[in-house]
């Protein structure tokens, strides 16, 4: 039986998003199209594919998002491997890492490199091409799946097809970047011209030899950061100076554009299936417009919308109402911190505005009101001059670190549950409807010793309320060192 090892790269930070995605929760995390996040819907794309032995997931990601990947993996029951970059150093260098973890897991398995943000909707189209790819990179081929095009999209590489293969797949001719609008037309109009999606086949042994032949830097680099790694709970950390030293590059430019021009008879043959499967990579918000389902006036609406004489719009809602009238080709997105409204045309420059909101050292730009830590989340409801309110919420068993303030106290009021409070050398249970008081310069910890969440509602007040006044003597998520 054959071996796959899905690899999942989750290294965007999907700013053309915003506000939904930001920088510290990125919207292969969000929950956008279906219940399922972006990353949740990319790991169930192999479910029952026939006689192929999938494994769970290697993803590889960074250290801002690992706690909530480590726990939308979790409520999936599924055990995969996540590989934690120091710095980002592009696909090619995080596909050479995944490749030398999964020759640890299984004898050569085949890996199948998934960008964890896409949108596929036909999903058995999907498989028959995966298919049809795994019996080429069996024979040693390395496999790209390219979209079949529907109109002339400015915002994708394409790559044009060669001589057959077989039935459905092509030799890869070129690759080409980013056209202009007429150039993308006479893609189009061609005909043997795909998107390039970003999906790739592969053994892993056989992109082990490709990046070795066209950048050997890269993989002694990554060798040396597998081998200096370290296990830190269910994650896998890389050797950092080791890692750095990576160039930054792309599957693309690091070994596919050299697999198409052909320049070194030693390197795998690469092949191209083309792919009509509903995908998106939700790159912007006319993208995921595109994708949603649409009422008969093209409008989609999420969260409590309310549209009026509206067309081709799309609208969403997190936190409370949201009303439209007479709109057309609009998008209009609603979190508690922040709205966005533009026209669809106009959506590519989200990130121009994300840009200038760090430029001017807006928080907006990277968090979200609610934060998510590894034993649950808060949400900051309020604030003003030397105060702020946050709704807590622990999940059972989790515990925060054991900390201290230099320059607030804290008051704790439970909502439902019960927590456990240390406080100095006491410690105490603290039940609905009960307070708490944590003084200034108070060694503290909460906890949630019960099976259900814990909610609570903490009052802050000081001089100074920011999160980087936080001393940590002891975390089991390994905060404090």
């Amino acid at each position: 039986m054959q071996t796959l090892i899905p690899v999942i790269l989750s290294g965007g930070s999907g700013t053309r998003l915003w506000p939904l995605s930001r920088e510290k929760h990125p919207k292969q995390l969000l929950s956008l199209v279906s219940d399922d996040s972006l990353l949740q819907a990319t790991v169930r794309r192999m479910d029952d594919l026939g006689d192929i032995d999938v494994k769970d997931p290697i993803v590889v990601c960074n250290e801002e998002y690992r706690f909530v990947i480590a726990e939308q993996l979790r409520i999936m029951s599924r055990n995969g491997a996540i590989l934690l970059e120091p710095c980002g150093r592009n696909t090619a260098p995080a596909l050479t890492v995944a490749a030398l973890a999964a020759l640890q897991q299984s004898d050569d398995p085949i890996l199948l490199v998934m960008p964890s943000d896409h949108v596929i909707i036909d999903l058995e189209v999907f498989k028959t091409a995966v298919l049809h790819g795994i019996q080429l990179a069996i024979q040693n081929h390395i496999v790209t799946f390219g979209i079949t095009p529907d109109k002339p999209e400015t915002g994708y590489g394409y790559i044009e097809t060669g001589d057959k293969m077989d039935q459905n797949a092509y030799r890869i001719a070129r690759f080409v970047e980013k056209p202009e609008k007429e150039a993308a037309q006479a893609y189009l109009d061609a005909g043997s011209f795909l998107w390039n999606s970003g999906l790739f086949l592969m053994h892993a042994s056989i992109w082990l030899q490709a990046i070795e032949l066209c950048h050997p830097e890269i993989l002694v680099a990554c060798r040396a950061a597998w081998n200096g790694g370290s296990i830190d709970g269910d994650f896998t950390r890389l050797e950092k100076n080791s890692f750095e030293q990576c160039t930054g590059i792309s599957i693309d430019y690091a070994v596919m554009e050299h697999i198409a021009q052909g320049e070194n008879p030693q390197l795998p043959q690469g092949a191209v299936i083309p792919l009509a499967a509903g995908w998106s990579d939700v790159g912007a918000w006319d993208s995921l417009w595109h994708v949603l389902p649409k009422d008969q006036s093209g409008n989609v609406a999420q969260g409590d919308v309310l549209l009026h004489e509206c067309r081709n719009t799309l609208a969403i809602s997190e936190s409370r109402l949201v009303t439209c009238i007479g709109i057309q080709d609009m998008i209009v997105v609603e979190t508690p911190d922040a709205i966005l409204v533009s026209h669809k045309d106009k959506t590519q420059d989200v990130k121009k505005i994300v840009d200038n909101l760090k430029e001017t050292g807006r928080s907006e730009s990277h968090l979200h009101r609610k934060v998510f830590r590894p034993w649950g989340w808060y949400d900051s409801i309020d604030s003003g001059d030397r105060f702020q309110v946050k709704r807590i919420v622990v999940k059972p068993g989790a515990s925060l670190s054991l900390q201290m303030h230099h320059h607030r106290a804290e008051h704790w009021i439970v909502v439902r549950g019960t927590a456990r409070v240390t406080r100095d050398e006491e410690s105490y249970l603290v039940t609905e409807n009960e307070s708490t008081y944590i003084p200034i310069g108070t060694r503290h910890r909460l906890e949630n010793p019960g099976r259900v969440p814990l909610e609570m509602i903490e009052v802050q007040s000081g001089s100074y309320l920011g999160e980087d006044d936080i001393v940590r003597f002891e975390d089991i998520y390994g905060r404090d060192k």
